[in-house]
């Protein structure tokens, strides 16, 4: 038999990895972190448990890596689905696409994305992988469709907006609704209510809404 190329190689070992990351998001957001071991991972994902510290230096690092992936894979979804955005305002309808994506899985996986902004704010940090890399870069590109001049100061303040609605959304005994949430961030950048994939509830401020307060940007 003929020794794998390096092309094939590489592609094995690019498979082992997502397999990796595909099932420490599944098991975290199934048992939660602490009852998640390296090897429950490896074995989920068919793989030896050596490779999991070949990878990744440690579970935490595992988990953020897992997260931006699904966070990138969610954001591309939601950027590509058609109808596709054309026009003139293409650009606000990608950003309030992306807005919707990142507080849908604060709304759809508490678990996991509870689990992953502790993680963050604990001594770890911020953890700057491949995987993250490619998120950020999606949603620069998201700033600059919208007409952004500045993507390299309004990126990173677009980034700290989503973190803390992510954080507000799931904070343990006051969480705010994702609707009040939606509609502060929309406000900000003048987006319609309409824009993205609006939630089935009037928008707040709005009559038959549930804020008292109008967004930001329409006060």
């Amino acid at each position: 038999m003929s020794p794998r190329s390096a092309s094939v190689n590489e592609e094995m070992r690019r498979r082992s990895r997502e397999k990796l990351l595909q099932a420490t998001v599944e098991l975290v957001d199934e048992r939660g972190y602490e009852a998640t071991t390296l090897g429950d991972i490896a074995d989920r994902a068919g793989s030896a448990r050596g490779l999991v510290s070949y990878y990744f230096p440690g579970k935490r690092q595992l988990l953020q890596s897992a997260v931006h992936r699904l966070m990138h894979r969610t954001l591309a979804e939601a950027l590509e689905r058609d109808p596709r955005p054309a026009g003139p305002d293409a650009g606000r309808e990608l950003l309030a696409r992306a807005v919707d994506a990142v507080l849908g899985l604060a709304r759809d996986r508490p678990t996991l994305m509870r689990t992953h902004m502790a993680g963050i704010l604990q001594q770890e940090g911020f953890v700057r992988c491949e995987e993250q890399q490619r998120l950020a870069a999606l949603l620069r590109e998201v700033v600059v469709r919208y007409g952004s001049r500045d993507p390299d100061t309004d990126y990173p303040m677009l980034r700290a907006l989503l973190m803390g609605a992510v954080v507000a959304i799931l904070l343990p005994g006051a969480p705010m609704p994702s609707a009040r949430l939606r509609a502060e961030l929309f406000g900000r950048y003048g987006l319609d209510w309409e824009l993205g994939f609006p939630p089935d509830v009037p928008e707040p401020g709005a009559p038959g809404g549930n804020g008292t307060l109008p967004p930001a940007g329409r006060r």
